[in-house]
């Protein structure tokens, strides 16, 4: 004899409401809504017991709550500190969304003091199909495998912008041609004659990184170059990162002539570094960044970049979750949009 009798999923009297959780977990309804909504003022342990129930009986919050196609709500998520970048990919999602009528709602997933998820990834999925979200866009974040099944068990789809890795492989996600970026910005400076030619980048499990560095040296290597070892530091994408780096580059004895930035910010960092050891930009070296972001073109020099098109990244973010959400197919998961090289006063011949 069965435990508990075959339920119909679909039928309105025999389905899971937040009352059966309460009284299998010997709670109130209002702390398991609270677990559903993805708060914080529940213990541990209840937490925990609510969770497991809550996947027993493949609880989702009612279709009814969803927003309908003309209140769509889009989650977007900064996986870290806001920036030029950030703010660049933002204005393109806003825009994209006030075109499609839809609205932008800004989150996070983890706490800026320790770096910590703020929630459960399967609290935080359901309180963002509780309150009726259409899909979530992420940028340059580090979602886990928890958080993508997540979302996939209520329904919510993800697009990821210029990820720091993909937990799954049919993750949609739009970026840019980051190793063509890295090697045009190397093979600039191997024209104008530099032939110590230094990479500062991001985290080195970074898979944009990763990208950017090995087109610098696709670059070095088709030039018949071969890249000092102590010449190629990854650490992360800010300022403080390339000006601490790049102190360390100028102080070797066999110091490059030139440095390619993984991002504007670390070559921003890097000709600061220049700056406090009395280096001129470009006489004594030149710096190529990456993003081109509005800080690019005010550096003093101004900054040659490979341009990525970070509006339109976000355009293509917001356009691509909604077509999910509305059941499309998508012609591929990963979208690469061109780079370009943009030549300013931070390069010059050596």
């Amino acid at each position: 004899m069965l435990d508990h009798p075959q339920r119909t999923r679909d039928s309105p009297r025999d389905k899971t409401t937040l009352a059966t959780i309460a009284a299998s977990a010997g709670v109130s309804i209002a702390t398991v809504s609270k677990v559903v909504n993805g708060r914080d003022d529940v213990s541990a342990e209840t937490r925990a017991i609510v969770e497991d129930l809550l996947v027993r009986h493949d609880y989702n919050p009612p279709s009814g709550r969803r927003a309908s196609a003309t209140t769509r709500a889009v989650e977007f998520l900064i996986d870290g500190d806001f920036s030029s970048y950030s703010t660049q990919v933002v204005d393109g999602v806003v825009q994209a969304a006030a075109e499609q009528g839809a609205s932008i709602v800004v989150g996070v997933l983890r706490d800026r003091r320790n770096g910590r998820f703020t929630v459960p990834p399967r609290s935080w999925a359901r309180s963002l199909a509780a309150s009726g979200r259409t899909g979530v866009i992420v940028v340059t974040g580090e979602l886990t495998g928890a958080h993508v099944d997540a979302l996939a068990a209520v329904k919510i789809p993800l697009v990821v912008i210029d990820p720091l890795n993909l937990p799954r492989t049919e993750v949609a996600s739009v970026g840019s041609t980051n190793f063509t970026g890295g090697m045009s910005a190397t093979n600039h400076l191997i024209a104008q004659g530099h032939r110590r030619i230094a990479y500062v980048g991001g985290p080195p499990a970074a898979s944009c990184n990763q990208a950017r560095l090995h087109g610098y040296r696709a670059a070095m290597e088709y030039a018949g170059l071969v890249p000092a070892e102590n010449h190629i530091r990854n650490e992360d994408f800010q300022y403080d990162a390339g000006r601490r780096l790049g102190a360390e580059l100028l102080a070797l004895p066999d110091r490059p002539s030139a440095v390619v930035g993984g991002c504007d910010s670390i070559a921003l960092g890097v000709m600061e570094a220049a700056r406090i050891l009395g280096l001129r930009i470009p006489e004594d070296l030149s710096v190529t960044g990456f993003d081109d972001t509005e800080l690019a073109p005010m550096a003093a020099p101004p900054l040659t970049t490979v341009r990525q098109p970070l509006r339109e990244m976000g355009r293509v973010a917001l356009r691509t979750v909604l077509r999910m959400a509305d059941g499309e197919q998508l012609d591929s998961h990963h979208v690469e949009l061109a780079t370009e090289l943009v030549v300013r006063g931070s390069t010059a011949r050596f």
